[in-house]
């Protein structure tokens, strides 16, 4: 599990630095992290389509920082944190779009080469992917209807933000478990 939060750290320090329309620093933080990660997972021979996520926050971190740093106010205004959810969503539901589930290449680097090409390996992926598009745009949309009608409601917002994150990866861990149990049973 630690795999795919792993991938989302520059997405969880931008939603803890982000708070009331200050998040300059936060997409700073998110853009710096994203770097680091691309760097050092490339360096140790990490495959690129293994690194969706993190390529993806780095585009989206590094024009956000660039434009928050630029423009006053901050150019998304109060719906920041909404709008990065949103755009993880969009990373999600773009990769099922192109049969692509961006968890496949992160599950690629935990499973046996064996496994790769069958099809209850490319459908656990579809699932898991389709979880985390799911619980990312649920996500967004909960920040946004927060930051409208309940800016200061930081406890809210913030326990919109970390089950964004936690039911899906409890999710994953349980769900990828289950199915290579089963996987096991239906080989052995």
């Amino acid at each position: 599990m630690f795999g795919y939060l792993r991938s989302f750290l520059p997405w969880i320090s931008f939603a803890v630095l982000s708070t009331n329309g200050q998040y300059r620093y936060g997409a700073l933080a998110g853009f710096l992290l994203a770097a680091v990660l691309l760097v050092v997972d490339r360096r140790a021979g990490r495959p690129w389509d293994a690194q969706i996520i993190e390529i993806s926050s780095a585009v989206f971190f590094g024009g956000l920082a660039m434009a928050a740093f630029a423009v006053t106010p901050a150019p998304l205004g109060a719906y920041g944190p909404a709008a990065s959810v949103g755009w993880l969503a969009l990373t999600a539901w773009g990769s099922l779009a192109i049969r692509r589930p961006f968890t496949l290449g992160i599950a690629k680097t935990m499973a046996p080469p064996e496994a790769h090409g069958t099809r209850l390996f490319q459908r656990v992926n579809a699932v898991v992917t389709t979880v985390w598009a799911v619980a990312f745009t649920l996500n967004a949309a909960g920040l946004a209807l927060l930051l409208h009608y309940a800016p200061h409601a930081t406890t809210a917002l913030l326990a919109v933000k970390v089950c964004g994150f936690a039911v899906p990866a409890v999710f994953t861990a349980r769900y990828t478990q289950a199915a290579t149990r089963r996987a096991g049973v239906v080989a052995g």
